[in-house]
């Protein structure tokens, strides 16, 4: 079984407003599951439950804890969910979390939810009001339902409300590698390590391997449930349990991402676009929250509105992903432009990042397959950000790369001009990296036989292919340029039999077939055989055979050499 692609809610608001409370009349479960929840009456971790909306459409549903404390586990909660429910308590209106509470949603991206004005049933019809208009006034878009979770007055309306969000939340990208930030981790007799988390992209289905970042170790999963029911595959926007069996008994840890193999990796800094964060300094330490991890960081401006997070841990990033900044309160947040730029950031590059343009990054060629992993692009989407540069099969460079390639390359062949062989390897013009050959295409040059030349060049031997007497026929003969030897030997006009000796190939050809009817009639030859058979002396009949040797014809064993297989072929 197969569970489909979802949409998670999660509850926001003050202390003690009846967040809880509210969500287990609405879906049956009690959230606070920790005893000293239970002896203090408020939420301390995150809760869990699913709910049914009149349409038929089931939600994850993330209850967060309220109080001031708990923000950082607020921030976990809330990062893997679409849509909200802001509970305020009709007799006290929005209170100081309400606030930090709406702005962490707004920085996340999460606009679109429901408020539910609750305990109406203790509240008179003055002060509901008085909160009514106050709500209005800090989200004037958003559906207000007025609800009693003690008298269950209001839940069917605020159902409906829920629903007619949800019909107009689209949801999350099935596509691509899967991401999950673990929240919860924990071990149960029988089944082992389980972690959960929200299903951030992709899919996941028992059996596969995942890697977990930053540590770098893989699990396998061995089994999936969504919401208690065992599935086969779990797809993006899902609430899921996975049950894991990890390399030396490791087990995931809460803020820990399980990712496909290679598909992500973690770095120290992050080049992002502020929002909301223009009091902090330069230098400023703050703490960013990503996913369901808090790390220290330090800011280094890089323009208006635009900087470099150095991270005091390594966090698990793509392109466009929202994070909240934190000193004693929430101080601003922003978005991901590039989750592993070098240490030097420019303002000019992180301007052209925030336009969508991928090229600012590129100089030297660079892998396309590192950058769609690296901003998570699908093929189309990564080649129209990376206009203005010049891709070449599976690798990109910058135009001004390129031109600097094409000028030395040209200038060292251009050195060459009048030798036999006027080229030069491909890897000692562009290196010896596995670009080199894609790239050579690119430089205005003429590829022949693995070397490069300039246009209209060839190696030739022209009249110097006189070397070959014209009475050599079927003999050996002297040619005392070794260079010219080589050439000769690559256009295929003699074939080589040692230092300063060489044969025609028809001279060549007569002389195998001379060995492999000897060798076919008595399965073996001497060399005392073939300088008979051959008419030549002992010195080049054995200068002969070792070339038949060199090119896999024969075999010596001992004073004998015998045909290798295929040689008649």
């Amino acid at each position: 079984m197969t569970a489909p692609a979802g949409l998670t809610l999660g509850t926001a608001g003050h202390i003690d407003h009846g967040k809880t409370r509210l969500v287990e009349a609405l879906t049956g479960t009690d959230t606070d599951r920790l005893p000293e929840e239970k002896q203090r009456g408020i939420s301390i971790a995150l809760g869990y439950a699913e709910l049914e909306l009149p349409s038929g459409r089931h939600l994850s549903v993330i209850d967060v804890p309220g109080h001031e404390r708990f923000v950082r586990t607020m921030l976990a909660g809330a990062a893997g969910i679409e849509m909200f429910l802001l509970v305020v308590d009709a007799g006290e209106g929005p209170k100081p979390q309400t606030l930090e509470h709406l702005e962490i949603l707004r920085l996340l991206g999460v606009d679109r939810g429901v408020v539910a004005l609750t305990k109406i049933d203790a509240a008179d019809e003055g002060r509901q009001a008085a909160s009514e208009a106050a709500v209005r006034e800090l989200l004037p878009e958003t559906e207000i339902v007025a609800v009693s979770a003690l008298e269950g007055r209001g839940l069917d309306q605020l159902r409906a409300a829920l629903d007619r969000v949800a019909s107009s939340v689209g949801v999350r990208p099935t596509a691509g590698p899967a991401r999950l930030y673990v929240d919860r981790s924990f071990s149960l007799p029988g089944a082992g390590p389980i972690v959960t988390g929200t299903l951030l992209s992709g899919s996941v289905s028992a059996g596969d391997r995942l890697q977990v970042l930053p540590a770098g170790y893989e699990v396998r999963v061995r089994s999936i449930e969504v919401h208690g029911e065992r599935v086969e595959q779990a797809s993006a926007g899902r609430r899921v349990a996975l049950a894991v069996l990890a390399e030396r008994k490791r087990r995931p840890a809460p803020g820990d991402v399980l990712v496909p193999p290679g598909a992500f990796r973690p770095s120290y800094r992050l080049d992002v676009v502020l929002d909301g964060a223009g009091d902090l300094a330069g230098g400023s330490r703050v703490t960013v929250c990503h996913g369901t991890s808090a790390v220290a960081a330090r800011l280094v401006r890089a323009g208006d509105g635009l900087a470099q997070l150095r991270l005091d841990r390594p966090l698990v990033t793509a392109r466009g992903d929202r994070f909240v900044l934190r000193q004693a309160t929430t101080v601003g947040g922003g978005r991901v432009l590039d989750p592993d730029p070098p240490r030097r950031v420019s303002e000019q590059t992180l301007r052209r990042l925030e336009a969508g343009e991928l090229g600012a990054l590129v100089g030297a060629p660079v892998a396309l397959a590192s950058l769609r992993a690296r901003f998570q692009l699908d093929e189309r989407a990564l080649r129209e950000a990376l206009d203005g540069t010049t891709v070449a099969g599976d690798w990109a460079c910058s135009q001004e790369w390129l031109e600097t390639a094409r000028a030395a390359a040209h200038a060292a062949l251009d050195a060459r001009d009048g030798e036999l062989d006027p080229g030069l390897p491909v890897t000692s013009l562009v290196g010896t990296e596995p670009w080199a050959a894609a790239i050579a295409a690119l430089l205005g040059l003429d590829s022949h036989e693995g070397k490069l030349y300039l246009p209209g060049r060839r190696p030739a031997s022209g009249s110097r292919a006189a070397a070959i007497p014209e009475e050599a026929g079927l003999e050996p003969f002297a040619i005392a340029d070794p260079a010219l030897a080589r050439q000769l030997e690559r256009e295929g006009r003699l074939v080589t039999l040692g230092p300063g000796l060489a044969i025609t190939p028809e001279g060549y050809e007569r002389q195998k077939a001379t060995l492999l009817a000897e060798c076919g009639e008595n399965g073996t030859i001497s060399l005392a055989r073939f300088r008979d058979l051959s008419g030549l002396s002992r010195r080049l009949s054995q200068l002969l055979l070792e070339r038949f040797d060199t090119d896999r014809v024969t075999l010596r064993v001992g004073d004998e050499r015998r045909l290798r297989r295929g040689a008649r072929e």
